[in-house]
């Protein structure tokens, strides 16, 4: 009879430490995963970053586009006024 009791408390000792070793298994994976996340969180950050960077570059040269042509648009006028063959 005694032998049945030792065969409980050795299948629920089993038992436990499966479960423990699961839970932390299982831990250990969301931590991995957590850690996975902020690096992709980092990385994006870092892309959009460089992204706005770059959107900045370009609404300076468009700027700077628009200016040059506005520019030559009046050297364009300008010539136009000197020239006598073109009728304003």
């Amino acid at each position: 009879m005694w032998w049945i009791i030792l065969i409980i408390i050795a299948v629920l000792v089993v038992a436990g430490i499966i479960i423990v070793g699961g839970r932390r298994a299982r831990e250990q994976q969301l931590e991995s995963k957590r850690e996975e996340a902020g690096e992709l969180r980092s990385e994006a950050d870092r892309q959009a970053s460089q992204a706005e960077q770059r959107s900045s570059f370009a609404q300076e040269q468009a700027e700077q586009a628009e200016q040059e042509r506005a520019g030559a648009e009046e050297a364009r006028r300008k010539a136009d006024d000197v020239d006598p063959d073109v009728a304003t």
